[in-house]
C-alpha cells in the first residue's frame, strides 16, 4: 500500500470538508423546517433538553473514533446550538461578568449560538427567568470541594421555576498576571476560589496580600490594572484582559468540579438517564426523617444527594434537599414520590431533568 503524499491528503480532506458542509446545510434546513412546524402549531417552546440529551448520548455511543466521545459531544452541541438559533435564538442568563465559570457552564450546555446575558447576582438570574426576560438561567448549585451554593437552593423555593437541566464543569484555577510571579504583591481572588487553592497559595505565595473580589472575571480585571497584582482566574478571563498564565491548575483538588442547574419554566420527559430534585420536610419527632426516606430505600431508588437547610418558617426546623436517580414520571418512581408527598409535612418537586452528558 503506497503512502499518500501531504498534498494528496490535503486534497482528500478538502473533499471531506465539502461533504461535511453539505450535510450541515441540510441539517440547518431541517432545523428551520422544524421551527416553521412549531410556529404553525403555535408552540412556544423551541428547546427540549431531553431531546438534546438523547442526541448527544446517541452520537457518543455510536462514535467510531478517533475523536473522543467528549470531543464528538462538544462538536454536536455546537451543531445543535446553531440549528436551534435558526428556529429561535435562546436567551440565557448567567452569573457574570464575562469570563466566569458560570459563563463557561452556560456555553457548555447551550452552545455558543445562544444569546447570553450577564447578571450581577444569582437572584437576578431567577428574576429574569421568572419575568420571561430570558428563557433560561444557569446557576451554580454545588462544588465538590466547598459544598452547596446555599443562595441557589433558597431561591428555588422563592420562585415557581423548574430545574430542566444540569451541567458539570471541571474547575481549573490559574494564577494570571502581567508581571512575573516573584514581583506579585497582591492576588485578587474570589472567596470560594481562595478556599479551593488554599494549599497552593500557602506553598507558593505565602506572603502576598489576598484581596477579595466578587468573581474570577473581576479578579482578572483588577490584576490587569495593577502592575504588581495577580489574580486567580479562568483562561477565558485571562485572554480577555491580556494576562499571562503564570501557573495553571493550581486548585488543591485535581477533581474539583462545580455542578450547575439550568432553570426555566418547562418540564422534560423521561429519557432513561435522569435526575429528580426534591425539597421535603418531616415532622419534628424522633425517626421522622428515616420514616420519610424509607419508601425510597425499599423501592431501590438511589439518592445521590441529601442536604439540610434551616427552614425560614421556624427556628430550629429544617428542610431537606434530595437528588435521586430517575424521572418523576417513571413507573417505578411516581408512586413512591406520591407516598412521600403524602407523608411529608412539606413537599415540592423542583424538577426532573436529563443528567449531565459530559
Amino acid at each position: 500500500m503506497s503512502v499518500r503524499t501531504l498534498p494528496e491528503l490535503r486534497g482528500v480532506i478538502d473533499q471531506v470538508d465539502a461533504q461535511i458542509l453539505q450535510l450541515l446545510a441540510e441539517r440547518g434546513r431541517l432545523a428551520a423546517e422544524v421551527g416553521a412546524v412549531k410556529r404553525a402549531a403555535d408552540e412556544t417552546n423551541f428547546y427540549y433538553p431531553d431531546r438534546e440529551s438523547e442526541i448527544l448520548r446517541r452520537v457518543m455511543a455510536e462514535n467510531p473514533g478517533p475523536f473522543s466521545a467528549e470531543q464528538i459531544a462538544t462538536i454536536f452541541r455546537e451543531i445543535i446550538s446553531a440549528g436551534l438559533a435558526l428556529e429561535e435564538p435562546l436567551q440565557v442568563a448567567y452569573l457574570g461578568p464575562a469570563g466566569t465559570f458560570s459563563q463557561m457552564a452556560a456555553q457548555k450546555h447551550f452552545g455558543r449560538a445562544a444569546v447570553f446575558q450577564s447578571t450581577a447576582g444569582i437572584a437576578e438570574i431567577f428574576r429574569l427567568v421568572d419575568s420571561d426576560q430570558v428563557r433560561f438561567g444557569v446557576v451554580p448549585v454545588e462544588n465538590s470541594t466547598e459544598g452547596s451554593v446555599n443562595l441557589s437552593l433558597d431561591l428555588l423555593l422563592d420562585y415557581p421555576l423548574h430545574i430542566c437541566g444540569e451541567v458539570q464543569l471541571r474547575i481549573v484555577h490559574n494564577l494570571v498576571a502581567k508581571c512575573s510571579m516573584d514581583t506579585i504583591q497582591r492576588v485578587y481572588v474570589h472567596y470560594q476560589t481562595r478556599a479551593q487553592c488554599r494549599q497552593w497559595l500557602a506553598a507558593h505565595l505565602p506572603r502576598v496580600q489576598l484581596v477579595d473580589v466578587s468573581s474570577n472575571a473581576v479578579a482578572a480585571e483588577r490584576a490587569a490594572a495593577d502592575a504588581e497584582g495577580g489574580a486567580i482566574s479562568t483562561t477565558v478571563a485571562a485572554e480577555a484582559y491580556g494576562l499571562d498564565i503564570l501557573a495553571a491548575g493550581i486548585e488543591d483538588n485535581p477533581e474539583n468540579t462545580t455542578r450547575f442547574w439550568v432553570i426555566g419554566k418547562i418540564s422534560t420527559r423521561s429519557t432513561g438517564n435522569d435526575k429528580t430534585s426534591l425539597v421535603v420536610a418531616a415532622a419534628n419527632r424522633p425517626g421522622s426523617l428515616h420514616a420519610l426516606l424509607s419508601p425510597l430505600a425499599s423501592a431501590g431508588i438511589s439518592l445521590t444527594r441529601i442536604e439540610s437547610r434551616p427552614a425560614r418558617s421556624a427556628i430550629w426546623e429544617y428542610i431537606f434537599y434530595l437528588d435521586l436517580l430517575g424521572h418523576c414520571q417513571d413507573a417505578a418512581i411516581a408512586p413512591v414520590l406520591d407516598a412521600l408527598a403524602q407523608q411529608a409535612s412539606f413537599y415540592r418537586c423542583l424538577g426532573s431533568y436529563p443528567r449531565a452528558v459530559f
